[in-house]
């Protein structure tokens, strides 16, 4: 049963600034809603509990999507897996505490593929929670997200709220990180392949074989599933958003040098891991509720090249 948000409804984007928040927030403004509402991490620190209470007694929205969070690349999380819980769990915590207690109507909480188990069949169905071991080198993000989801459930049981819950596979396209050590594989690769173009390097290497598959979908059209989804699901079970389709890590070097006008040679660095073989969500709840993605791979990667040659990422 849809059940259609109030375009005049207070809505507050936690995250505004990041990937997902500001897709979402640029989604919402395109809709018609007027009276959006955001703070960027420098006015509001979520992990101060008392100043998210004040900020939200002030505001009094009555939807959210909690799209803040921590994130980062393998590195970032294997050096830094106390600050990752820790954030992580404090910011959950304070929101989802103060939309119970200040009345917000619906919330969307957003989580991370990674919460499944490293070994979880393929394609990783929403029944693998907790199912095995997670991934070591993220571990400790994937159980913050976890006792995520476990809250929207308690506060579902206990109070009867409309909370839900959505697991985003990988994303990609404006205000993406792409920070040389930092980012994730997809803009990653972007900055990689545009320096080289730039410096007319004759050769990049990529990771591994480029064998294992990946899922990537253009943040876009997660934005669209979020105010979907917040619109016509409420169950407490987490829902999988994601392309249900998947590339080699070869293909999409290839198809991001041809993007970038990269023409030399790609190689492999075989003295680095691969990784998982395989990571792809199984989407198929959210599309027999009739959305699927609508961006597709090739023109997903030239705009977002092309915001990040206007961007002041490039040549950072």
């Amino acid at each position: 049963m849809t059940r259609e948000l109030d375009r005049s409804a207070t809505f507050y984007v936690a995250g505004h600034r990041g990937l997902v928040g500001s897709a979402v927030w640029r989604e919402l403004e395109a809709r018609g809603f007027e009276n959006l509402v955001g703070r960027s991490s420098a006015e509001l620190d979520l992990r101060d509990r008392d100043a998210t209470f004040a900020f939200m007694a002030e505001a009094r929205p009555s939807v959210v999507v909690l799209a803040a969070a921590r994130v980062g690349g393998i590195m970032a999380n294997s050096t830094y897996p106390a600050e990752f819980i820790s954030d992580n769990l404090r910011v959950q915590v304070n929101v989802l505490d103060a939309a119970q207690e200040l009345g917000v109507e619906r919330l969307l909480f957003l989580g991370s593929s990674c919460i499944y188990p490293k070994f979880a069949d393929q394609p990783i169905r929403e029944d693998s929670l907790m199912t095995g071991a997670l991934e070591p080198t993220n571990d400790a993000y994937a159980i913050a997200k976890i006792a995520g989801i476990m809250q929207i459930q308690a506060l579902r049981r206990e109070y009867g709220l409309h909370y839900i819950s959505a697991m985003p596979t990988n994303l990609y396209g404006p205000n993406d990180n792409f920070h040389p050590q930092n980012s994730h594989v997809l803009p990653a690769l972007i900055r990689r392949f545009d320096e080289a173009a730039r410096a007319g390097d004759e050769a990049v290497a990529i990771w591994g074989t480029g064998t294992p598959r990946r899922e990537f979908m253009h943040v876009d059209d997660m934005a669209r599933a979020c105010l979907f989804l917040l619109e016509n699901y409420d169950e407490p079970e987490p829902i999988n958003v994601g392309t249900g389709s998947d590339v080699s890590i070869g293909e999409i070097a290839a198809q991001i040098a041809q993007v970038v006008g990269f023409e030399g040679r790609i190689e492999n660095d075989l003295s680095k891991p691969d990784g998982t073989p395989q990571k792809l969500l199984d989407v198929s709840r959210l599309q027999a509720l009739g959305w699927k993605a609508q961006i597709g791979l090739a023109e997903g990667l030239a705009s977002t090249y092309e915001w990040y040659r206007n961007s002041e990422h490039r040549g950072v």
